[in-house]
């Protein structure tokens, strides 16, 4: 045991995930893990130090009470641990065009993250809400920020811009990316896993509820599915994925003028959920016999293959798939139906690897290699502040 701790707060718009960190010599060291899911009642914090788990309840609630929920996670988690609390780094969904890796948090700073809550409406409050509690709550202790945007701030200038006009592009109105800690976690893994792949041309895919593709050249990002929002590129669980502009003009002109209940609509009410009627969540559909069911599945994993041929165009050519996150890492029958569609690129799935959710799962005769790896955003975010603090 160290005299140091490090939190880590990962505010999506409904759940608050916290990774817990001691600092050694060798680096931030993860000993425990929590989660609390806002659209519960009451609110409960889910966590675990070591191999002991807790349930505690929490008062407060997402918005106005936030800080006490702060304030009851700090007191829960840290009672189980002898050391100090040295720093809490944030992951931040996005960074604009102002931050281009992660930042320590001081007043303008976070001045600056605010600016960009028109950019990510429902995920930009939750982190600043988590970083002004700290602030009110603990200000001696250093704060950080890991932003999902940087990682694809290597794109060339041509992929990140929308066919609009240039000004509105020099105004930020251009493609981002997202998941962009994730994918920077699986570059630095594939490197420890299959160091000639790693150099190759990969396509990562970031499967959960909210799903995404990157392409990587010796895990730098060249290309990703997900461009001005988090809405874009292939279906999600309740998010669309690519949606027609005319598609929105007609809902605004047919009974949905109002900005927010468009919002809603994209965010909560499409996707899977939407494709189905049935559930957003793909394990509930590959269980339901329904025939819309198996068409929002056979939609996903269409949509996938579809943008896997689009990022091959941008790396010109592939040496690997990665799947991660939720879906990508524990769902076989999903990585199945997605290589099926892919095999015109000579891609060959092992499926006694597949279903046993092995890290390697092609066979010796596939031309492309392909890879399950569990994600760790909450290591990225920690050892970015480590970095920062160091």
């Amino acid at each position: 045991m160290t005299d140091d701790v490090l939190l880590t707060f990962n505010a999506g718009s409904s759940t608050l995930k916290i990774g817990v960190f001691e600092l050694t010599a060798k680096g931030p060291e993860n000993v425990g893990r929590g989660k609390i899911d806002f659209d519960q009642s009451p609110l409960m914090l889910r966590y675990s130090i070591g191999h002991d788990r807790y349930e505690k309840a929490i008062r407060g609630d997402s918005s106005a009470q936030f800080m006490s929920v702060i304030s009851e996670t700090l007191d829960h988690v840290l009672a189980h641990l002898p050391g100090k609390l040295q720093a809490v780094a944030h992951r931040v969904v996005h960074g604009g065009m102002t931050f281009q890796e992660a930042t320590l948090l001081d007043d303008a700073a976070i001045e600056r993250i605010e600016t960009l809550i028109p950019l990510a409406p429902l995920h930009q409050p939750q982190a600043l809400r988590a970083i002004r509690s700290m602030r009110t709550l603990r200000p001696e202790v250093r704060q950080a920020a890991s932003f999902d945007t940087a990682f694809h701030s290597s794109q060339a200038d041509v992929v990140r811009r929308l066919a609009i006009p240039r000004a509105l592009h020099d105004d930020g109105v251009r493609r981002y990316g997202f998941h962009g800690l994730s994918y920077k976690y699986i570059a630095a893994k594939l490197r420890e896993i299959d160091p000639e792949a790693a150099k190759s041309k990969v396509v990562a895919c970031h499967l959960g509820s909210g799903a995404s593709l990157c392409a990587m050249e010796n895990g730098i990002s060249r290309d990703t599915s997900m461009g001005f929002s988090a809405l874009d590129g292939i279906p999600m669980a309740t998010r669309p994925g690519w949606l027609d502009p005319g598609a929105l003009l007609y809902l605004m002109r047919t009974g949905m003028p109002q900005a927010e209940r468009i919002e809603d609509f994209l965010y909560h009410r499409c996707g899977l959920l939407g494709v189905s009627g049935i559930s957003g969540d793909t394990r509930v559909l590959l269980d339901d016999e329904r025939p819309e069911a198996a068409e929002a599945i056979d939609l996903f994993c269409l949509r996938i293959s579809g943008e896997i041929g689009r990022l091959c165009a941008t790396l010109g050519g592939l040496g690997a798939i990665v799947f991660t996150a939720g879906i990508g890492e524990n769902q076989p029958q999903i990585r199945t139906r997605i290589t099926q569609r892919l095999r015109w690129l000579g891609i060959e799935i092992d499926e006694d690897a597949n279903m046993r959710n092995l890290s390697s799962i092609n066979t010796a005769s596939s031309r492309v290699k392909l890879f399950v790896i569990p994600t760790d955003e909450e290591r990225v975010i920690a050892e970015e502040a480590v970095a920062l603090i160091a």
